[in-house]
């Protein structure tokens, strides 16, 4: 049976007369139908009833509601109240905004708005660099999405992006303390998006694109870059690269494999993909065979794309031509960035002794962590309820606060790169091992560390 997860956590409310000891009656249903208790409470505790609040993770949405009707099909039991606990969380939006600044009195509102505030105008029209010291811009980033590529959603549109981007924002304040915003555009066309970006700019020290799909979101990027003096990073091509090559990077220590020998497959040349492929080649991987959902990627193709161009001249040395299978046999490395059930069991036994597998797919991998851990070294997913989680969070936060603290103006390899050593090495020699190939997203010292490497590189 697949994992339990706090992302399909309920909360049960039910009752029973207390003859049938409903505590008991209540929770050995509730683990016989597979799921995960976490609390327990007893609201109340009459001669005529008991009431509970069973807490538990579940599978999915599915497992949820079968989990209900198990326990209303018990003739002791009466369900009174289901609530989920990822839509009670995300009532009313994660983020606000508070002032800084007291406003309590009239001399406080004297220096914090009219007349006080127009000397700042002032200042900053004789210098303009001043926006940065006496505005929030030194601090802030956009988080900016079409709603085309939303996790494993799809084109979804910006509406429903909004919670995606709302988290991120929490993210950024979380763990670098940084002042991030969504900005969710009801367009998806290219030029209306980077000239929306261009005007909201003088607001923000950074640019952090979210969620575009491929192959527009390269183009965004490229011409954003060229038209702003801040750094603009997307964060689905380059954070992910960036946490992929730090994992890889401690991985191939564990095996004792070079980077520029192991034969790597990429299922997946999106955005992420591509970004993957460009870091790797940059660090010296050699042989990486990619897939994408019509197959192969050939010597012999050509796309109007750049970056999908770069991809068909730096890959496949060999020109292999067969199916994903066939890729599969003796490779070192599996790196998936595309979709559910992509490998099968037999495709990972195929694999070169001390395998890497690194399934990233959300929230269902290519191939069941527990079947690739039965024939790889290492494994890893995009989930956080498994060992070796790749996650962005390990890398965007330190990169933009070391961007904002340097008033850096454009992102360069060199940084990517240092960014990528730099949350590989939190992680010391004492604790690598294969269930342990990046640090906690919670370890305090990774955002530092990064933001440092990047100061350092810019």
């Amino acid at each position: 049976m697949a994992s339990t997860s706090p992302g399909y956590g309920i909360t049960i409310r039910v009752e029973g007369p207390p003859s049938s000891q409903p505590v008991a009656l209540a929770t050995a249903v509730i683990t016989g139908a597979g799921a995960t208790i976490t609390a327990l409470d007893v609201v109340e505790s009459l001669l005529e009833k008991v009431v509970i609040d069973i807490t538990c993770d579940t599978i999915d949405s599915a497992h949820a509601e079968d989990i209900t009707v198990a326990l209303a099909k018990n003739q002791d039991l009466t369900v009174r109240k289901v609530s989920d606990r990822t839509f009670l969380l995300h009532l009313g939006g994660k983020i606000e905004v508070t002032s800084k600044v007291p406003l309590k009195t009239r001399d406080d509102l004297s220096r914090a708005y009219t007349p006080g505030v127009a000397r700042i105008c002032q200042a900053i029209v004789d210098d303009p660099a001043d926006a940065r010291r006496l505005t929030i811009k030194r601090n802030t980033v956009a988080v900016v999405t079409d709603g085309s590529a939303v996790l494993g959603l799809g084109n979804i549109g910006p509406a429903a992006a909004l919670p995606v981007m709302e988290g991120k924002a929490a993210l950024f304040k979380r763990f670098a303390d940084v002042d991030a915003w969504p900005v969710c555009l009801d367009t998806q066309d290219v030029d209306e998006i980077v000239r929306t970006v261009q005007l909201i700019a003088p607001v923000y020290g950074g640019i952090n694109l979210e969620d575009i799909s491929a192959p527009r979101c390269f183009e965004v990027e490229r011409r954003l870059r060229e038209l702003l003096d801040i750094p603009v990073f997307h964060d689905d091509q380059h954070g992910t690269a960036i946490v992929v090559l730090a994992a890889l990077r401690n991985s191939l220590k564990l095996v004792k494999k070079n980077l520029s020998e192991v034969k790597i497959v990429l299922s997946g040349v999106g955005a992420a993909g591509n970004a993957i492929a460009r870091l790797l080649v940059l660090n010296g991987a050699k042989n990486i065979i990619g897939f994408n959902h019509h197959g192969v990627i050939t010597n012999e193709m050509k796309s109007e794309d750049s970056m999908q161009q770069w991809f068909i001249d730096n890959s496949n040395p060999e020109n292999f031509s067969g199916n994903i299978s066939g890729a599969m046999k003796g490779a070192d490395v599996f790196i998936g960035v595309s979709a559910p059930n992509v490998i099968t069991e037999s495709d990972a036994a195929s694999m070169a002794p001390g395998a890497i597998i690194f399934a990233l797919a959300n929230p269902d991998p290519e191939i069941d962590p527990v079947i690739a851990r039965k024939y790889a070294t290492v494994v890893a997913t995009g989930r956080s309820d498994q060992p070796n989680q790749i996650n962005n969070v390990l890398a965007f936060p330190g990169i933009f606060r070391g961007l904002l603290d340097a008033n850096a103006h454009t992102i360069t390899d060199k940084l990517l790169v240092a960014a990528a050593e730099a949350i590989a090495d939190c992680v010391s020699p004492e604790q690598l091992n294969a269930s342990f190939i990046v640090p906690s997203v919670f370890d305090p010292n990774v955002t530092k560390a990064v933001a440092a490497a990047v100061k350092k590189s810019v």
